[in-house]
């Protein structure tokens, strides 16, 4: 029998007007929620994409399954070498070891709750991130926390095409 070492996390209640933000120059991030480590519990945030905004290149996760719903709008998304358009309540889970980008659909805002199953630091990565978009960090910080947040980015033909169509 094997004994689950995964860190107990209790109820996390986290009220709209208590969230955490981070703004960059295309989207509002809303941190909502995250508990426990990398073997279990959950990071929980919301994505508010304008128009246009180009969201996440392709990468991929070797730990976490991410989840998307999408609460308005559409999000343009890629799933290993397709790209499809999520609409208002379409839900996507994308497992470990899966490419997968994502960015506002042409023509649309997209607002979008994102859930990982596992617990990583995701936080700091959103916060890096937000200061990498406005020029406060340098990018190569991201590549170099790659192992750190379980994100790593891969070169997508699929991806660059569907973007340069639109």
């Amino acid at each position: 029998m094997t004994e689950n070492t995964t860190t107990p996390f209790h109820p996390l209640l986290t009220r709209h007007a208590d969230a955490e933000t981070c703004v960059d120059p295309s989207s509002t991030m809303r941190l909502l929620g995250e508990a426990g480590d990398a073997d279990g519990g959950f990071t929980s945030y919301r994505s508010t994409f304008a128009e246009g905004a180009v969201g996440a290149p392709a990468h991929f996760h070797t730990r976490a399954t991410e989840l998307f719903f999408v609460l308005d709008g559409a999000l343009r998304v890629l799933v290993g070498e397709e790209v499809t358009v999520l609409r208002k309540g379409d839900f996507l889970a994308v497992p470990p070891h899966t490419a997968h980008a994502f960015a506002a659909a042409p023509g649309h805002a997209a607002d979008v709750l994102f859930v990982f199953d596992r617990a990583m630091d995701r936080f700091a990565y959103l916060r890096l991130l937000g200061r990498v978009m406005r020029g406060e960090a340098d990018p190569k910080e991201i590549a170099e926390s790659a192992e750190r947040f379980d994100n790593h980015y891969v070169e997508s033909v699929v991806w660059r095409a569907a973007l340069d169509a639109s």
